[in-house]
């Protein structure tokens, strides 16, 4: 568990802003802020320090009330992806650069400190290798045994890069997503689209097992696994061909039986403690076509035998809105929810971010870290939008975006542990989330969507301010509730 001091000292050369402790200079200014703008003025910026005051004005703005004695979920982390694109373009840094750019994402102190990253089980769409799984094999041939089982694609830039976020954050966690079990597995016999057979339910079974036991060799330990990316998703059944990348269709039904009969008594047979995370799909409420929505994960935590091997639920934010996670969470409050694929962009973005935290989600990860100014590599269909790190592939210098920074806003301040506090609710202009960190300090984050300046007021036990925030920008205010 990171409970990571918020003293630190100015990240020179790094363009971060120091996140630095209260001192005995600042004995009535206790309430220390930073601040991005859409504009690129303030980029993870100390503002000057604030102090409380005993009671507001009759003409005090808009408050923001901080409760902490009303608490939700707990926070595992927040991160992105080192997915095959992100680690081929890392490797293409010379090894300076490369060990900057993951230091500025995930180290604590000198960077933003996502400290939960998502890992492919295999290859994703984002990748500019062909599609792959551990175990593949010429058209018409099984591997029951998974002889052939190997990780050595991955040796080339995806462990690498996963070693070196590991040396510049040591307390990262990672979960892992397959896009497609291997081909001769399905009934497509592809890794495109179709269903896992059902001989093969427990030769799929050993093959989470292998993976897990593959990369803890590798020192790499897999915090959790999903069953299936998207597993609404079948592109076999697209008639253009551009569609066509790994997918595996599966109704909620198979999942479950699947977790129940395979997956769970595997793990608990050679002693696993990787957590299993189930569904890894959208959160809309109702179901449409072959997107079950929450219905899909209602079906396996109402079966009492699936559900004692699920540890949480992911969701990804394409379809509906978050308080499909609320409703469920309403279902089955003691299961976490774990919000694992859904970058979010611009100012807008940052409101997106606050409203997945507000509904019950314990961790945030966005998809896909870095691509190069043509976003590439990227074989599979979906038109990359701008990555929070961009290569240019000419110079191979990255450059550092609104995202990142915004992101910084969250994942730099908010500890794993953090549980999330009441506070007022907001709306599209104007949105907020608070959280109590373990080490006591408490964290409120804003976000000022709006073309004009903010001013509003901050009501926490007897103390209150009035301040004011730029247009377009995420601001974090930090204090100790000691």
């Amino acid at each position: 568990m990171r409970h990571t001091s918020v003293s630190t000292i100015l990240a020179v050369g790094l363009g971060l802003a120091a996140v630095s402790g209260v001192t005995a200079a600042e004995p009535t200014l206790p309430i220390r802020w930073w601040l991005s703008s859409l504009d690129g003025k303030f980029q993870l910026a100390k503002q000057p320090a604030l102090a409380w005051t005993d009671a507001l004005k009759a003409d005090s703005p808009a408050v923001v009330r901080v409760d902490d004695t009303i608490a939700f979920q707990t926070l595992l982390g927040m991160g992105s992806s080192l997915e095959s694109s992100t680690c081929w373009n890392l490797a293409r840094l010379v090894p300076a650069e490369r060990a900057q750019v993951m230091e500025r994402l995930v180290n604590p102190t000198t960077g933003i400190g996502m400290n939960l990253m998502r890992l492919c089980i295999g290859t994703s769409d984002f990748t500019g290798d062909p599609w792959y799984s551990y175990d593949d094999l010429p058209a018409g041939e099984t591997d029951p045994e998974l002889n052939h089982f190997s990780i050595d694609r991955d040796r080339r830039e995806i462990l690498p890069a996963i070693k070196l976020a590991q040396q510049k954050n040591p307390e990262l966690l990672f979960f892992a997503s397959p896009w497609s079990p291997p081909g001769w597995m399905k009934s497509t016999g592809t890794m495109i689209g179709g269903q896992l057979l059902p001989q093969h339910a427990a030769a799929y079974a050993e093959y989470f097992v292998r993976f897990i036991r593959a990369y803890a060799a590798e020192g790499i330990p897999i915090y959790a696994v999903t069953i299936q990316n998207e597993p609404g998703v079948d592109r076999a059944q697209e008639k253009d061909p551009k569609w066509h990348y790994p997918s595996c269709r599966w109704t909620g039904e198979q999942e479950r039986d699947f977790i129940r009969a395979h997956l769970g008594p595997a793990f608990r047979r050679h002693g696993l403690k990787t957590l299993i995370w189930c569904y890894d799909h959208n959160y809309n409420v109702v179901g449409s076509g072959d997107d079950a929505g929450i219905a899909y994960p209602r079906t396996i935590l109402a079966d009492p035998r699936a559900a004692a091997f699920v540890n949480g639920v992911g969701f990804h934010g394409y379809v509906g809105g978050p308080d499909g996670m609320s409703v469920l969470h309403r279902e089955f409050p003691t299961v976490p929810i774990y919000f694992t694929e859904g970058s979010v962009f611009g100012i807008n973005g940052a409101v997106d971010l606050i409203d997945r935290l507000r509904n019950w989600a314990a961790s945030y990860n966005g998809w896909v870290t870095m691509l190069d100014d043509h976003g590439k590599p990227n074989n599979g269909p979906f038109a990359a939008s701008r990555t929070m790190v961009m290569l240019n592939p000419k110079t191979l210098k990255p450059s550092y975006h609104f995202e990142y920074f915004m992101c910084g806003q969250f994942m730099k301040f908010v500890q794993r542990g953090a549980r999330r506090i009441e506070s007022t609710a907001g709306d599209k202009a104007f949105a907020n989330v608070a959280f109590r960190n373990p080490d006591g300090t408490i964290v409120l984050i804003v976000a000022n969507t709006t073309a004009q300046r903010k001013r509003f007021a901050i009501a926490w036990r007897n103390h209150n301010l009035v301040t004011g925030q730029e247009p377009k920008s995420v601001a974090t205010f930090l204090w100790t509730e000691k």
